[in-house]
């Protein structure tokens, strides 16, 4: 779907864009550090992303180790114990009973352990509230004075946004009331109204986030990306990496939700929405900051890059007011306009906070990840799973039924095959669910839910799964819980 291009007659000015009219600015690897970028929150995140990253680095030598002795006396209680010690995973001896004539399933087993590894660190817990403060004070409390009670984000399923919350846009889970993933970010205009719908009975009956008499609104989010290294060939594989169609259909499904909220509840129940678009390579994002009347443009945005170079050597409270006046500029209104002053501080906000990872991947990466493609270590289907955040870590596919999100598994599949095949293993696959403790038979019915997609999963994947090319496990956990619960899978019949 292209790009609609609405018609304008604003010029173009420093620090944002009108399509490519100017390119992002050269990248400064080793320049000095930016005065709004925050350096403790970027320590601190690329400590947690040293860990989880050791975590998995840790699985191949760990196996590679156990394989030659894999035949000697008393090998399975060692393996466990190996494991165990060496990645914190525990397994049972039986998984280890190997003969000459029957070795160990060494690809089934990495993927135990990536599987095991990611699910290992989600209930370990990291820190997620590094950006619960902002210059001004709380968060929570800002974009209730900015006008907003809840934002509700959905990103790509593309693993190199899995980060997308706490490393580039570095919002607080505080205030992320929804966070998933769907291929293209084509969430469905339904599902962003029953959202809405939740929050608002939470507003009206319990006063949270906030009362309902208070005059803010809903903010919804929608995530694209794209590749400033390689355009054609590593964007949005949903929208063939056609960074117009990606960024054009997006939007359109953004204001289809806010026409739903409308037409079912009223004029006075509008929803706010924002266009954020993603570089994969360098993290930089493209905020299309709407104009006077709400209404945005694939062709105008701010970029992170530009603005970070523009206020890089000057004094912190010039550089801040040079971004608030950036983004009225976009906006097309003064800088002290109070109509449009709540989501043109926001995304001053968001654009502030991006600051701090151009520079990590500046610093650390000489501007530009090495590697643009997909590494991503698993596929999580289901409910979407947003405690553990990195770049390519895992490809999301939201969904109930294989048959609603057929084409985003079937695109997960490919994709991570393409990776994990020239090393000989297979795709671990995991099946997440989660229920809400306080209803009765909710465990009971996750459980259900959970092992019937993880066998539609199989079966719609029989042939890698018989060739040892996939391997799936599937979990349940409580809602705002951390303990995953494991779902037990038939065996696969083999023929005699």
């Amino acid at each position: 779907m292209a790009a609609r291009r609405r018609a304008t007659t604003a010029p173009v000015r420093p620090g944002w864009q009108w399509e490519a009219a100017n390119e992002a600015a050269p990248l400064q690897s080793g320049s000095a550090r930016h005065p709004l970028a925050d350096a403790a929150s970027s320590a601190a995140l690329r400590r947690r992303a040293q860990e989880i990253e050791g975590a998995f680095t840790a699985i191949a030598p760990a196996l590679e180790n156990l394989a030659p002795q894999q035949f000697e006396p008393g090998f399975a209680a060692r393996a466990v114990q190996s494991l165990r010690a060496q990645l914190q995973l525990d397994f049972p001896e039986s998984m280890f009973a190997a003969t000459w004539l029957r070795p160990l399933d060494l690809g089934a087993l990495h993927a135990s352990c990536v599987i095991g590894t990611f699910c290992r660190l989600v209930q370990r817990g990291f820190d997620r509230g590094l950006s619960d403060t902002s210059d001004e004070g709380n968060v929570e409390q800002l974009i209730r004075r900015w006008g907003f009670h809840a934002v509700d984000v959905t990103a790509c399923a593309d693993g190199r946004l899995s980060g997308v919350t706490d490393f580039i846009l570095r919002v607080p889970p505080a205030i992320v009331a929804f966070r998933d993933a769907h291929a293209g970010a084509m969430f469905g205009a339904a599902e962003c109204l029953h959202n809405w719908e939740r929050i608002e009975i939470s507003r009206w009956r319990h006063a949270r986030p906030n009362a309902a008499r208070e005059p803010t609104r809903y903010l919804k989010i929608g995530v694209y990306h794209f590749s400033s290294a390689d355009p054609h060939h590593e964007g949005c594989a949903a929208h063939g990496s056609n960074d117009a169609a990606a960024s054009g259909a997006l939007l359109e499904r953004l204001e289809q939700s806010a026409q739903a909220v409308r037409q079912v509840h009223g004029a006075e129940a509008s929803i706010a929405i924002l266009l954020v678009g993603v570089d994969t390579d360098t993290d930089a994002i493209r905020v299309h900051v709407p104009d006077a009347t709400g209404r945005m443009d694939t062709r105008r945005f701010l970029d992170s890059n530009v603005l970070y170079d523009e206020t890089q050597y000057i004094a912190r409270d010039a550089g801040k007011e040079a971004i608030r006046h950036a983004v009225a500029r976009c906006t097309g209104v003064a800088a002290d306009d109070p109509a449009t002053e709540g989501m043109r501080w926001f995304c001053g906000y968001l654009l502030k906070n991006n600051f701090g990872q151009i520079e990590a991947v500046r610093s650390v990466h000489g501007g530009r990840y090495a590697d643009g493609g997909h590494t991503e270590k698993l596929i999580v289907v289901g409910d979407a799973m947003d405690d553990l955040q990195l770049r390519n870590l895992a490809f999301q596919v939201h969904m109930a039924t294989v048959e609603e999100g057929a084409a985003e598994l079937d695109t997960g599949i490919r994709i991570l095959r393409h990776h994990h095949a020239a090393r000989g293993l297979p795709v671990p696959v995991l099946v997440h669910k989660h229920f809400d403790p306080r209803i009765p038979d909710a465990a009971a019915v996750a459980e259900s839910e959970a092992r019937r997609l993880a066998l539609a999963v199989r079966a719609r994947h029989a042939g890698l799964v018989a060739r040892g090319q996939l391997h799936l496990a599937a979990m349940i956990r409580e809602v705002d819980g951390r303990a995953l619960s494991p779902v037990a899978l038939p065996e696969l019949e083999v023929a005699q």
